[in-house]
């Protein structure tokens, strides 16, 4: 089922079925190249985003629980999350 042809206040066109305002060219300009961040998609790096984590360090200050109940956070993000933080010697806060 097509979606609705919209555009986005930087001139790109795209189709959404959704009633979600993003533009996913614009998302996909916006992804980082690399650190923790550039490993998740979209929804869920808005979500680390909304509550200033950038990185492991940031990410480590939380509980696996908390990063859960974020809108955009999904269980298939957790195993991407637990692997940089390993990576960087850190875990999850404990409940």
């Amino acid at each position: 089922m097509p979606g609705n042809l919209r555009t986005c206040p930087k001139g790109h066109q795209y189709q959404k079925t959704s009633e979600c305002p993003t533009c996913p060219i614009c998302e996909q300009e916006r992804k980082p190249k690399d650190g923790l961040l550039s490993l998740l998609p979209a929804p869920a790096r808005r979500a680390l985003e909304s509550k200033g984590i950038k990185n492991t360090l940031d990410l480590s200050k939380y509980t696996k629980k908390e990063i859960l109940e974020l809108h955009g956070i999904g269980p298939s993000s957790i195993p991407k999350l637990l692997e940089e933080l390993k990576k960087s010697g850190l875990a999850f806060k404990e409940s």
